[in-house]
């Protein structure tokens, strides 16, 4: 399941970041224009909380700004973005002490040397029965009931289509820690969209 993204020009990026280091207040703004969104929908996933949310959004862009000559440009500008996103998000959840899986740094088998096949794609046939609409309700359900280290990579790697590396370098992991969690994240959503749709009575999902 991927979402396709135009993806920003780089050196047009590299110059935005230079003006806002040189105090453009504009060309910072339309950084935060560009990512916005999806920093506020990583947000959200992380903390499934809409004003968590907005907190960390807000929190991002404003440790950006302030930490701007701290970045080397030796990645993306965006996966700088997401690593500061995720330390926020998790701030968030360590401080409200409801859920015991934040860290991103718990130990986690990585012995899988490939990846598993990609949640089957849909046809139009099983839209006759569920709009788009209504499917994307279901998947965002199944996508945030997963737990924060595997629902980050998830979203990073198959909604917003960063490569394993980059994923790796925004949550500071390694790319086999990446790729197992990618794993499991996959192998947890097609167990659940399967229960799922097996309760509906629903046939055209039995090859899930």
């Amino acid at each position: 399941m991927t979402v396709a993204s135009q993806q920003p020009d780089v050196s047009d990026e590299a110059a935005l970041v230079s003006q806002a280091r040189e105090g453009d207040a504009k060309a910072f703004a339309t950084l935060v224009r560009r990512y916005e969104a999806k920093i506020f929908r990583l947000a959200q996933h992380v903390t499934q909380n809409r004003e968590d949310a907005e907190d960390v959004l807000q929190e991002t862009f404003l440790k950006a700004y302030e930490h701007l000559d701290q970045f080397q440009g030796n990645s993306k500008f965006y996966t700088w973005l997401v690593r500061i996103a995720v330390n926020q998000a998790l701030m968030k959840l360590r401080k409200r002490k409801t859920d015991r899986s934040v860290s991103l740094d718990d130990t986690i088998d990585t012995g899988e040397d490939t990846v598993a096949r990609e949640i089957a794609s849909w046809d139009e046939n099983p839209e006759q029965r569920y709009s788009r609409e209504e499917m994307n309700q279901i998947l965002t359900a199944a996508i945030e009931s997963l737990a924060p280290p595997y629902r980050t990579v998830f979203v990073l790697r198959d909604v917003d289509e960063l490569s394993t590396e980059e994923t790796a370098e925004a949550l500071d992991l390694s790319i086999p820690a990446v790729k197992s969690r990618l794993l499991r994240a996959r192998l947890q959503l097609r167990d659940k969209l399967t229960r799922y749709f097996k309760r509906k009575g629903d046939d055209a999902f039995a090859y899930l």
